[in-house]
């Protein structure tokens, strides 16, 4: 028992500075709104700096010099730390200013992925400037020990976690109790307000910034003694950090720092059992630790729909929708095979692993360009389909194409586990949980002797197929063009397998999602189900691709496979366009061992600065263009190219008088509601609302701002959480998800249009007529012509006018062929012509069968479309009737004056009515007729 105490101790070194690094997580988000993944990167070059500090120099990062700069003297520990801090706080306040303050307004995803760039320059840069020759740092603290029972304990750890301990009782007491601190506090919360109140959030965020790099410089520094230099290992203690900082929600500075503690003290623990029972795995155990945590802690906390006002903003660029396949791909088959019949040797080479790195950045496309997944595992679970390919040949003996199959699905449920969070989670968190499953792969299964052949590598069976050798060969035929022409068949599968997926319906679903998962599952799309297929079909490319890539180096190895490569290959991808099949081919020239690569390597001797031109390229793509490279060539004008057309109003869509649809007789209850109550909390937002919906009828839902009109249409359609019952045709569907009510007959719109940018007016409308009954192209035609925008078929929705976009989220919701509509405020932005020309619409919808609940503040529009309209005040209803009855109502002219209901249904005895509230109520009555 002792000596496992003695090992939670020991891990209060490691766990002190993935407290240090996830407080400078906790600092930076909540300052500027980023996701810092260059934090580790940080420490590492204030570790470095100190370290040759120390030896009397100091460490020069600009290439073409010196790496040092010799300061004629050993530096003393005290002004080491001081010096190599403050560098750390003036690198933190560059990257501010040079990267995160143009993104003030991206998204957090985009400002995650260029923090990645950064990363990975920052890494490169040490990797290049100081490379094997890491110095040796001295300890810091005085060296002493003490026993746990038979275990000799030195104290440094337990001062280190002291020194960290006391740094966030300071940081949390300054962000409490200054004036620094509320400032910080206050733009946290809003921006805007921070400047109307005479607040700079640029200084803010400056300062931020600077307090949060040097303390992770700090914890860098104070590890240094216990933990030797190594570029990739420092760089990776932000994943134990990241873990810290999700427990703390990225604002808990003392959960944050507690977790840090917790997380070391529990890998030094593995490490111990891993070391005493035989029958746990031989390594890997410690990098579990953080996995276990991220994944079990997003799956408790996440939800499985963001909420309303959370959803997450993302931009990864277009994803074209590819036409005219076939003479495009005939000639990139010809240009493929041409350059592996012309060339040889180490350029063939280079051809090959073209292709093969260009399937797997087909499954980022997947995953990533379509589904809006952000992994950063594609290349770790190409891994996992080559030493599943190994055992497949080595141990089974089975043939090919049997073992690459086989091996590629084992990566498909490997990938499909990893996307189990997607289904409560997305977006910045699904990013940390990919990347701490890369790291537990790579030191679980790759580099474990017991699971592969260790250091030597995997070995894995040349291919062959009714006799005939398809392998890479050896010797002076190498490579083979056997397997060249392979490789090329393999990727010309996938890619026209890819662009079929894009023309889908499965396509547009994922696309759906990636825009806007409220709206997807409005419109029956299961979300958690298309996200586990888009992980799985990535996850299977993958690990075909890791498949090819062990046949051609014909073992598999820990190195081709790593963190810090997979990361690598994410960047190449995002630089070379993640949203596009041609950008995964040009992020297969490009990538490391691609064609690109060896010409540069080659006749430039470049090779050596490839990640750290990959990581400023990653950072400059994101800032400037989502696209990626491929972009600039998607804009080039070529014969037959199909140009998307622009949104053009006609004249005559509005003047046109359009004759009164007839109003269908209302006939037996389609929707009822009963005693619906939302809560949040110990606010009551809704409060047992009753009303029916019969065939025919379009009920209005009106009320002042802050009355519940919205919270009840999400109740509903369940997107939140409710007591009471919810019929429609006579059968529940309270407690179904979203999905299943839209399938069931419930359609919706949303107050801010949340329509899917990427695609088409046809393809959006499609997407919801798909789930209808009938031909879906004949279904979404003739609501095109019902509500008279046939000539936006083929234009972007993000190319869409205000009015346009209101339209075409209604014509959205009519092409699912809803029993019953519920529109929030369709007429919104609209002016009074435009939303008399949509209530005549409206009516056209009526006539073709379907039933409406409309909330909109247009009272014009709303008393002379509905038949019935019901007034919410608080919550709670406070009348019911015909439009003529709403009009006079004193209750309803009570709540939009702000008067309670029940003092205007009182009229007083003794007192004259005031005549300002007279005068307001008859405005507000004549506003009404």
């Amino acid at each position: 028992m002792t000596d496992h105490l003695a090992f939670l101790i020991l891990g209060l070194g490691n766990g002190a500075v993935f407290a240090a690094l996830g407080l400078a997580l906790v600092m930076t988000f909540k300052s500027s709104g980023v996701v810092n993944f260059a934090t580790g990167a940080v420490a590492l070059y204030a570790a470095y700096t100190y370290a040759f500090l120390r030896k009397g120099e100091l460490l020069n990062p600009i290439p073409g010099f010196p790496t040092t700069i010799d300061l004629g003297s050993d530096v003393g520990v005290v002004v080491a730390v001081l010096i190599s801090v403050i560098i750390a706080a003036i690198l933190g306040v560059i990257l501010y200013l040079l990267v995160f303050r143009p993104m003030r307004t991206a998204p957090a995803l985009a400002k995650a992925v260029a923090a990645i760039g950064l990363m990975l320059v920052i890494q490169a840069l040490i990797a290049l400037r100081v490379g094997e020759n890491a110095p040796s740092v001295g300890p810091i603290f005085k060296i002493d020990t003490f026993k746990i029972g038979t275990s000799v304990v030195p104290t440094d750890r337990l001062l280190l976690a002291v020194v960290i301990v006391g740094l966030s009782i300071c940081a949390g007491l300054v962000l409490r109790y200054t004036r620094f601190g509320v400032a910080t506090e206050a733009a946290a919360e809003s921006e805007k307000g921070a400047l109307v109140t005479g607040l700079s959030p640029d200084r803010i965020a400056v300062a931020n910034w600077a307090l949060s790099s040097a303390t992770a410089g700090l914890g860098g520094i104070l590890i240094a003694p216990i933990v030797p230099l190594n570029p990739v290992a420092y760089t990776m203690f932000i994943v134990p950090a990241l873990a810290a900082a999700l427990v703390g929600n990225f604002t808990a500075i003392s959960v944050t720092v507690a977790a840090g503690l917790v997380i070391g003290m529990l890998q030094s623990e593995a490490t111990k059992l891993q070391t005493t029972w035989d029958w746990m795995p031989d390594a890997g155990v410690a990098e579990a630790v953080p996995l276990i945590l991220i994944v079990g802690f997003l799956l408790l906390r996440g939800q499985p729909l963001p909420g309303r006002g959370a959803v997450i903003r993302q931009d990864l660029g277009r994803s074209p929708r590819p036409d005219h396949l076939l003479v495009p791909g005939i000639i990139g088959v010809v240009v493929a095979v041409i350059a592996l019949l012309t060339t040889s040797g180490s350029l063939r080479l280079a051809v090959i692993a073209t292709m093969i790195y260009g399937i797997i950045a087909l499954s980022q496309v997947v995953v990533t360009g379509y589904a809006g997944q952000v992994s950063l595992a594609q290349l770790t679970l190409a891994g996992v389909g080559a030493y599943t390919l190994s055992r497949m040949t080595e141990n089974l003996s089975l043939p090919f194409p049997v073992a690459p199959l086989l091996a590629a699905c084992a990566a498909m449920v490997i990938g499909v586990i990893v996307g189990l969070p997607a289904l409560r989670v997305r977006g910045l968190p699904l990013m940390v949980a990919t990347l701490a499953l890369a790291v537990f792969c790579e030191a679980f299964w790759f580099r474990n002797p017991s699971l592969n052949g260790g250091l030597q590598g995997a070995p894995v069976d040349s291919p062959s197929l009714f006799g005939i050798d398809l392998g890479i060969g050896a010797g002076e035929g190498y490579p083979r063009l056997a397997f060249g022409i392979l490789c090329l068949i393999v990727l010309t599968v996938a890619a026209y397998a890819v662009a079929a997926l894009r023309r889908s319906g499965l396509g547009a679903s994922m696309l759906a999602v990636r825009a806007n998962e409220r709206s997807a599952a409005a419109a029956g799309i299961n979300v958690g189900v298309t996200k586990l297929i888009a992980f799985a079909i990535a996850s299977f490319l993958a690990g075909l691709g890791g498949a090819l890539l062990a046949y051609q180096q014909t073992l598999a190895t820990a190195g081709t496979y790593a963190v810090f490569a997979g990361i690598g290959l994410f960047a190449v991808t995002y630089v070379a366009g993640v949203t596009s099949i041609s950008g995964a081919i040009l992020a297969g020239v490009i990538a490391p061992g691609g064609v690109m690569y060896f010409a540069v390597d080659k006749y430039a001797s470049f090779g050596d600065y490839y990640m750290l031109v990959s990581g400023i390229l990653l950072v400059l793509t994101v800032v400037t263009n989502p696209d990626g490279l491929v972009g600039y060539l998607h804009k080039i004008p070529y014969p037959g190219r199909r140009i998307a057309p622009k949104a053009e109003q006609p004249v005559e869509t509005l003047t046109t008088p359009v004759a009164d649809a007839p109003t269908p007789p209302t006939g037996s209850v389609i929707l009822s509601v009963r005693d619906v109550t939302v809560r949040y909390g110990a606010v009551t937002a809704v409060r047992d609302v009753d009303f029916d919906v019969r065939a025919g009828e379009i009920i209005g839902l009106i009320g002042p701002n802050g009355a519940g009109k919205t919270t009840l249409i999400d109740a509903i359609s369940g997107f939140a959480p409710a007591d009471g019952t919810v019929s429609l045709d006579g059968a529940s569907i309270y407690g179904l998800a979203p999905h299943r009510r839209s399938r069931a007959g419930l359609g919706r719109t949303f107050q801010d249009i949340e329509l899917y940018g990427e695609l088409s007016v046809a393809e959006n409308l499609a997407i919801a007529a798909q789930r209808a009954p009938g031909d879906t192209s004949d279904n979404v035609r003739k609501v095109l012509q019902m509500l008279e925008i046939d000539h936006l078929r083929d234009v972007p929705a993000a190319d869409l006018s205000q009015g346009q976009r209101q339209l075409v989220a209604v014509a959205r919701v009519l092409a699912g062929q809803p029993r019953v509509a519920l529109l929030d405020e369709p007429a919104a932005g609209l002016d009074s012509t435009e939303s008399r020309w949509l209530g005549d619409r409206l009516r056209a919808a009526r006539a073709h069968g379907v039933s409406m609940v409309l909330v909109d503040h247009d009272m014009d529009l709303v008393l002379s479309l509905c038949d019935r309209v019901i007034v919410l005040d608080l919550g709670a209803v406070i009348a019911d009737g015909t439009p003529d009855e709403i009009r006079t109502s004193p209750a309803v002219v009570g709540a939009y004056l702000g008067t309670p209901s029940s003092a205007m249904a009182v009229e007083p005895d003794a007192t004259d009515p005031d005549p300002d509230v007279e005068r307001n109520r008859a405005e507000v009555v004549e506003e009404m007729s």
